[in-house]
């Protein structure tokens, strides 16, 4: 669920939202003469009681503008534990150059802080030139864990109708390129925020078609939408059941030294084993 870096009132309630991750946005919910003022609400907030142990991101302002480096400064230089961020959220990522900045920004102001925390990269996708080359950014770094669609500022660089109406299939062919360089190189892949905030039959539908495409996740830009995001992509308790019981029969098949085995009528490989995988990573489960 992202959540304006300028507004304390917001920031306090967050933590009890629900949402899996808390994004935190310095950028766009942000006014450009606030900029500085909001960056040191977001610290004050992080170091309040009700944000230990919720995992959080935060966005901050992209690369090129004048506060990017000292957004990744101040959160770099957090110590570790505690209530900070467990990664950045860069915007407008165009390039392997925009992450490649942002990591040694991140290696120099953790060595100049002695900060030992390990601050993670996600790359926001949303130009026309960061579709181009989403191959190329998604192996950019080693810190990066996720791509995410973002679907308001890539309409205006696309020059495609936004908001809630958008229709859902115009979104399907960057949908799949998103996905495929997720996929690639073992990134999350996040499916941005419904350009709306009800919870109505066009949300609905936009978050069923990017759980059914394989996406991980979506944002959520209301906290009347989070429960309905859970439901929708936390998988069922026989979902759980049945992942846990391929991957045990895969594990006795191996253990055997059989090169087959079925399980409930169903020829069982290694492309099932990741999709149980999956499917138990989305549900928070261990697999050890």
């Amino acid at each position: 669920m992202s959540v304006p870096g300028s507004s304390a009132k917001m920031l306090a309630k967050a933590p009890s939202r629900g949402a899996d991750e808390i994004v935190i946005d310095l950028e766009d919910a942000v006014a450009a003469s606030a900029k500085d003022e909001a960056r040191a609400t977001v610290l004050a907030a992080l170091g309040e009681p009700q944000w230990q142990g919720v995992r959080c991101s935060v966005r901050v302002n992209a690369p090129r503008t004048p506060w990017c480096h000292a957004d990744i400064v101040a959160l770099a230089s957090l110590p570790a534990g505690g209530g900070g961020p467990a990664s950045i959220v860069v915007p407008k990522v165009e390039s392997a150059g925009d992450l490649a900045f942002v990591e040694r920004l991140l290696d120099g102001a953790q060595a100049a802080a002695g900060s030992t925390r390990e601050l993670r990269v996600q790359a926001l996708i949303e130009t026309a030139a960061g579709v181009s080359r989403v191959q190329e950014i998604a192996a950019a770094s080693p810190r990066l864990d996720a791509l995410i669609l973002g679907y308001a500022d890539l309409s205006a660089s696309l020059g495609r109708a936004a908001g809630a109406g958008a229709e859902l299939d115009s979104w399907r062919a960057i949908q799949d390129q998103i996905l495929l360089a997720a996929r690639t190189h073992d990134l999350a892949a996040i499916d941005g925020p419904y350009l709306g905030i009800a919870v109505d039959d066009a949300f609905t539908a936009a978050a069923e078609r990017a759980r059914d495409m394989g996406f991980d996740g979506k944002w959520a830009i209301h906290p009347a939408q989070v429960a309905s995001l859970n439901g929708l992509f936390t998988p069922t308790a026989e979902e759980v059941e049945h992942a846990h019981a391929i991957i045990d029969a895969l594990a006795a098949a191996e253990g055997a030294g059989s090169g087959a085995v079925a399980l409930d009528g169903q020829m069982l490989d290694e492309a099932v084993r990741v999709a149980a995988l999956r499917v138990l990573a989305r549900a928070g489960a261990a697999t050890a």
